[in-house]
């Protein structure tokens, strides 16, 4: 098991508490399991305190021998949540002794992940304290990675990779997409994927990603993005179907692996034997956006501009209709911020204006939607440098087109 150091959880507070103080907090409570887990190490059941100024505490319910073990911040045994007031007050008289920056202390909490009830029992477990939101701040924050955070999407990133070479080695006509999926996810896990990734949308689920080839990719879902599949009922309506890959389609190989927490993006397109001319061209035309993409992810760069720049190669090429999805189905964005979760800032999106810093990590997923053809694309992932970016991604970047005789 590898864990990050208690000088990295001192880094992370530090740059929360500086967060907080130019937001105007007193302190921030963090609820959410990887948000604990980002700043103190352990992802045991409880609630993170950090006021902005002094050291944190992590109220634990359970299990509190393992926070003890794992936490690189002060465990306190939380109480009755009733009583969680006091239990603060206690700990931080001074913060609560009306010395805060509006006389009240103002308590920040990561309320985007918090449901509406937990929220109202802070509210009455609290009064004293006025109850702000600081999911934007805390998003922003975990959107520039560490040398140790981007070492573990390397490892997933090479994880990946020979997954995925295992996974075209075992592809034949014939065999369904949960088959070939299985082929990849068993070489993942043997390799240390976690088992899921997270996300942070409501509703939102995601297993290792998704093998769909044909019609089955183009099938649209709830998931958020560009491509979903069939699933294997309605129960869990995505990833791969028991439809069998046929000759001639194009098998959408979107998936990821988690190690230490840390998730890598990736998507290739295959077929057994070539695909249709009109798909072809589609892929090339997500291939030269990623390209032309690549060249523009820079520090300073707006992600909302990226976004826009790409939907005007796809309306170029007479592929708007296509581009993310199809129709209704179509989502509005061109890539994705990674780490913890798979659905992390900044967005390639519209409304996403400030600029790109250095150490942000990226997913960029192009990809064109047929209904009753399939979906063809290629995504990579993305560390932004000083000056520029360099793929995680280690997959060759090209169509799989294997012979009709592939052993």
């Amino acid at each position: 098991m590898s864990a990050y150091t208690r000088s990295e959880s001192e880094r992370r507070i530090a740059g929360l508490q500086q967060l907080m103080k130019d937001a105007g907090l007193d302190g921030c409570l963090v609820t959410q399991n990887v948000g604990i887990y980002y700043l103190a190490g352990s992802m045991q059941t409880g609630y993170l305190f950090v006021p902005a100024k002094g050291p944190a505490a992590y109220y634990v319910k359970r299990s509190l021998k393992r926070a003890e073990d794992e936490s690189h911040v002060r465990v306190v045994e939380l109480g009755s949540l009733r009583r969680f007031g006091g239990q603060l007050e206690g700990d931080y008289p001074a913060l609560f002794a009306g010395n805060g920056s509006a006389g009240r202390p103002q308590i920040g909490a990561d309320l985007d992940v918090m449901p509406a009830q937990q929220y109202l029992r802070f509210v009455e477990a609290v009064p004293q304290a006025d109850w702000r939101d600081a999911s934007a701040l805390l998003r922003r924050q975990r959107s520039v990675k560490s040398e140790y955070e981007i070492g573990r999407i390397e490892a997933a990133a090479r994880v990946a990779a020979a997954s995925l070479e295992e996974g075209l080695r075992s592809l034949r006509e014939g065999m369904t997409e949960l088959e070939l999926m299985t082929v990849i996810e068993r070489k993942m896990r043997e390799a240390g994927h976690i088992g899921l990734m997270r996300m942070r949308g409501y509703n939102q689920e995601i297993a290792a990603g998704m093998v769909a080839a044909g019609e089955s990719a183009a099938v649209p879902t709830y998931f958020d993005g560009p491509a979903g599949g069939a699933g294997l009922t309605p129960a869990f309506p995505q990833s791969s179907s028991l439809r069998p890959i046929r000759r001639g389609e194009p098998i959408l190989l979107d998936i990821g692996c988690c190690i230490d927490g840390y998730v890598i993006d990736q998507t290739r397109t295959a077929a057994i034997g070539r695909l249709p001319d009109e798909l072809r061209r589609a892929y090339g035309t997500a291939d030269a956006i990623l390209r032309r993409t690549e060249a523009s992810l820079k520090p300073g760069a707006v992600p909302e501009a990226l976004y826009v720049q790409a939907l005007s190669m796809a309306e170029d090429a007479g592929l708007s209709e296509h581009f993310m999805g199809f129709g209704r189905d179509q989502v509005k964005f061109l890539g994705h911020g990674i780490g913890l979760e798979i659905d992390e800032w900044p967005v390639l999106a519209r409304g996403f204006t400030e600029p790109l810093e250095p150490g942000m990590v990226i997913a960029v997923e192009p990809k064109f939607t047929f209904p009753g053809a399939g979906v063809v694309g290629i995504e990579n992932t993305y560390l932004l440098t000083e000056n520029g970016c360099r793929a995680l991604t280690l997959s060759p970047e090209t169509l799989y087109e294997m012979p009709l005789d592939h052993p």
